[in-house]
C-alpha cells in the first residue's frame, strides 16, 4: 500500500504524535485489509466511545495524551450513560466510572457529543459519493444506502483513528464497482396491505441478513411504501441478523434509479413471498405466551416523528407496563422545547438518551423476563445482552401492550 508525501508527513509527527499515532493505525490495517492507498474522508461516525472493558477507556485516554484532536466532523454513538438521567442506568463502582471517562475522552478529542446511533437523524448527513468512516452497524447501512455516501463497517478504535488522521484504507465500499448489487429481490407477490405493515420493515430486513449476509441486495416493488424511518429499520435489522453494509430500494436510495442500473448482470435473483415475509417476522419473537414484563422501542433511536407517533397511540392512557423511549437528545430536547414530553412520561414513558436498554443495565432485573419491542436489531440482540426473552410487533402493539399489561398484537393485514 503506498502513502502520499502528506501521509507519510502525518505518520513521521508532522502534526503530533497523537495524529502519527492514528495515522500509522490506518495505515496498518488498511495493509491488513488489502487498500492500495488511503482515501481523504468528509466525516466521522464513532462507535468506539461505548463502554465494553477498561482497555478502551485506556486507548481514548491515550489518544488524549498524545494531542491527539479529530479533523473532520466527527458524531459519537451511544456510550453506556444516559449523561442527562444519570439514575437510569443501573451501571455502578468502576465500570461506571470508567464508562464516565471514556464519553469524556472522545469529547475531550474533539467528537460532537451527539450520543445516538442515528447521526443521520441529528444532522450529520454527508454528500452523496462522499468517502466517510463510520462505525456502528445501523449507521453505516443507513450512510450507504439511503445516504449514498461510502464508508465499511470500520469497527472499534479503527473509527476513532479514521477520524484523527482525516484518513481511511481504500477498499470495499469506498469502490463505485464495489457498490453493485450481486442479488436482485422481487417483492411484487406481496401485497400493498403488508408492506404498509410498520413491522413490515424490521421483518424484511432480518430476513435480508440472514438471506443475503454481507453481500448487496436491490429491493424492488417497495417504491412508494418508503419513508426514511421505514428505510432505517430495515437496515438495522440487515445489518443486525447479517453483514450487511449496503443495500438498494429501486427508484427510491440514490443509487438505484431501476433495477438495471444497480445489478450486475450475473445477480441473483430471489422472490420474496408472503409466506416468507411472515415467517422473518415470527423469527423476530423468542417466546410464546402473553407474558410482557417491558416495552422498548427506538433502537436505532426514535426520531421526531416516530415519537410523534407514539403520543398519537398513547391517546391519553395510562401505562401498566414501563414503555422505554430511547431516543437521542437532539429529539428530547425538541421534545421538551414543545411541551411533548411531560404527558408522555406521566402517562409511564421512560425516555432514555445517550445510551439504550440493551447496551447497558437499564431493564430491571430478573430472570424469566420478556420485552416487547418494535425494533428488529433490539429483538435480535435483547435476548444475549439482557436475558430477556423477546415478543416482537409494531409500534401500535407495543403502546397495547404497555397498556393491557400483556401482549397485544394484532394481526390484521398479515393474512
Amino acid at each position: 500500500m503506498r502513502l502520499d508525501d502528506d501521509d507519510t508527513a502525518i505518520a513521521a509527527g508532522r502534526d503530533g504524535e497523537g495524529a502519527a499515532t492514528a495515522l500509522r493505525l490506518v495505515a496498518d490495517m488498511g495493509r491488513l485489509l488489502g487498500a492500495d492507498c488511503l482515501v481523504p474522508v468528509a466525516s466521522a461516525h464513532i462507535d468506539g466511545c461505548l463502554y465494553h472493558g477498561d482497555s478502551g477507556t485506556l486507548f481514548a485516554e491515550h489518544l488524549v495524551n498524545q494531542g491527539a484532536r479529530v479533523r473532520v466532523p466527527s458524531t459519537t454513538n451511544v456510550g453506556a450513560l444516559d449523561l442527562q438521567r444519570p439514575g437510569n442506568v443501573r451501571l455502578a463502582g468502576m465500570p461506571r466510572d470508567m464508562a464516565l471517562r471514556l464519553m469524556r475522552a472522545y469529547e475531550a478529542l474533539g467528537c460532537k457529543p451527539s450520543w445516538t446511533c442515528a447521526p443521520y437523524q441529528a444532522g450529520h448527513r454527508p454528500a452523496v459519493g462522499s468517502d466517510v468512516a463510520w462505525g456502528e452497524s445501523n449507521a453505516v447501512v443507513f450512510c450507504n444506502s439511503v445516504l449514498g455516501a461510502r464508508t465499511n463497517r470500520y469497527g472499534d478504535f479503527l473509527d476513532i483513528a479514521c477520524a484523527i488522521a482525516g484518513r481511511a484504507p481504500r477498499y470495499g465500499l469506498h469502490h463505485p464497482q464495489n457498490r453493485r448489487a450481486t442479488v436482485v429481490v422481487d417483492t411484487s407477490p406481496l401485497s400493498d396491505a403488508i408492506k404498509r405493515q410498520e413491522a413490515f420493515w424490521p421483518a424484511i430486513g432480518a430476513w435480508l441478513g440472514r438471506t443475503v449476509g454481507e453481500r448487496i441486495a436491490v429491493i424492488d416493488g417497495l417504491h412508494g411504501f418508503a419513508t426514511e424511518d421505514r428505510l432505517k429499520a430495515l437496515g438495522a435489522a440487515s445489518a443486525s441478523t447479517g453483514a450487511v453494509a449496503l443495500f438498494h430500494v429501486a427508484q427510491v436510495t440514490p443509487e438505484a434509479p431501476s433495477v438495471a442500473s444497480i445489478a450486475t448482470d450475473t445477480a441473483e435473483r430471489l422472490t420474496l413471498t408472503p409466506a416468507m415475509i411472515r415467517d422473518a417476522r415470527a423469527l423476530l419473537s423468542t417466546t410464546s405466551g402473553d407474558q410482557v414484563d417491558a416495552v422498548a422501542i427506538g433502537s436505532p433511536h426514535c426520531s421526531y416523528d416516530e415519537v410523534l407517533q407514539l403520543a398519537v397511540l398513547m391517546a391519553g392512557r395510562k401505562l401498566r407496563l414501563p414503555l422505554y423511549l430511547n431516543t437521542g437528545r437532539h429529539v428530547l430536547t425538541r421534545l421538551e422545547r414543545e411541551g411533548r414530553l411531560q404527558p408522555l412520561t406521566e402517562a409511564g414513558v421512560v425516555p432514555i438518551v445517550d445510551t439504550c436498554v440493551v447496551v447497558t443495565p437499564i431493564l430491571p432485573a430478573g430472570s424469566g423476563k420478556v420485552l416487547m419491542t418494535n425494533s428488529g436489531k433490539f429483538a435480535f440482540y435483547a435476548p444475549g445482552n439482557t436475558g430477556y426473552a423477546v415478543q416482537f410487533g409494531s409500534m401500535a402493539d407495543c403502546v397495547e401492550t404497555a397498556a393491557a399489561g400483556r401482549l397485544v398484537r394484532d394481526e390484521a393485514g398479515w393474512q
